[in-house]
């Protein structure tokens, strides 16, 4: 298995080589600059155009593009266009933090609400739970983020008041424990927003896979065998019923990171999605190339995992 992972680690590269060019080629072919937002009558246009020489935008495209995956290659994302001039490194470390925890709350609520009800419904089909469920699922999958996070903004911050709408903190003076707890209490509406879809899913799934173990040989003999229906679930059924289970979550892991971005916007939570949103609008390139690659290196490392994972869950799983 180290062997497979070493030489998962060794494609990563090309991949990665393909994803800045693509990256890169996206960015470029976007209509404007970061000065087309700026034009202002007053200002003479030969100052606009003499910025643009001094970062190189007029440069052709091959210049420009190496110069900048050579100085990505360092660590070294550029500077922001728009931000004052400020490393685009540090404006990533600032809001790096926030979508990952956020990300992880959406995770767990997925785990914590689907997996459990999943396993239930496949135990219990067609009964009130399992159409209560189903109804859930196909809600789940139907509804977009934005709507279902704008209905909860409304619902339990505006009318009941029982979570704030945005930010990550109420007061900036706090710190220790209060400070982790307040967090929590502004992530749970983006959090749950988040993981909508992603519960749907894998509901669905666990309850497709655990009624499809359940039917099968050697759960039939284990139950024949005297085993309770304790061991059968946990020592037969989920480990195989997970194996599609965690082909989902190496996606999950880039999308929850990727997809917070609409989430973000709706709760102006200031993370890399807001990062992102307000960096495409303002046509700041250095920040757009360097979240992409962000987002895209962190689906590559989600599917690496999901494939170590499916040795571990699986043993006749094998990499030669």
């Amino acid at each position: 298995m180290y062997k497979y992972v070493i030489r998962r680690i060794l494609i990563f590269i090309p991949m990665l080589f393909f994803l800045t060019v693509i990256v890169f080629i996206l960015a470029k072919s976007a209509p404007g600059d970061p000065f087309s937002t700026m034009l202002d009558p007053n200002v003479d246009q030969q100052v606009f155009e003499e910025r643009r020489e001094a970062l190189g935008l007029n440069d052709s495209l091959p210049v420009q593009y190496v110069r900048w995956i050579s100085s990505v290659i360092q660590g070294d994302f550029g500077q922001s266009l728009v931000y004052n001039g400020r490393e685009v490194s540090e404006l990533i470390n600032d809001r790096f933090m926030n979508t990952i925890y956020l990300g992880l709350v959406a995770l767990f609520f997925t785990l914590i609400v689907a997996i459990p009800i999943g396993i239930y419904s496949a135990k219990n089909p067609y009964s009130p739970l399992d159409y209560f469920a189903t109804g859930f699922g196909f809600l789940g999958l139907a509804i977009p983020n934005f709507f279902f996070g704008l209905i909860a903004i409304y619902v339990f911050a505006i009318h009941l008041g029982w979570f704030p709408a945005q930010g990550t903190v109420s007061n900036p003076n706090i710190s220790g424990f209060q400070e982790f707890l307040d967090r929590i209490h502004h992530m749970i509406l983006p959090g749950i927003t988040l993981g909508l879809a992603g519960t749907a899913t894998y509901m669905r799934y666990m309850r497709s896979e655990v009624l499809d173990v359940l039917g099968s040989d050697y759960v039939r003999t284990a139950k024949a065998k005297g085993m309770t229906d304790r061991n059968v679930l946990y020592k037969h059924t989920l480990r195989n019923a997970l194996i599609p289970i965690i082909t989902l979550m190496g996606f999950e892991f880039g999308v929850l990171v990727s997809g917070a971005v609409i989430t973000e916007q709706v709760f102006n939570y200031p993370g890399l999605g807001t990062l992102f949103i307000d960096s495409t609008i303002n046509r700041d390139y250095p920040v757009v190339m360097a979240l992409c690659l962000i987002f895209g290196a962190f689906i590559l490392v989600g599917n690496l995992l999901a494939d170590i994972f499916y040795s571990v869950v699986d043993p006749r799983i094998r990499y030669d």
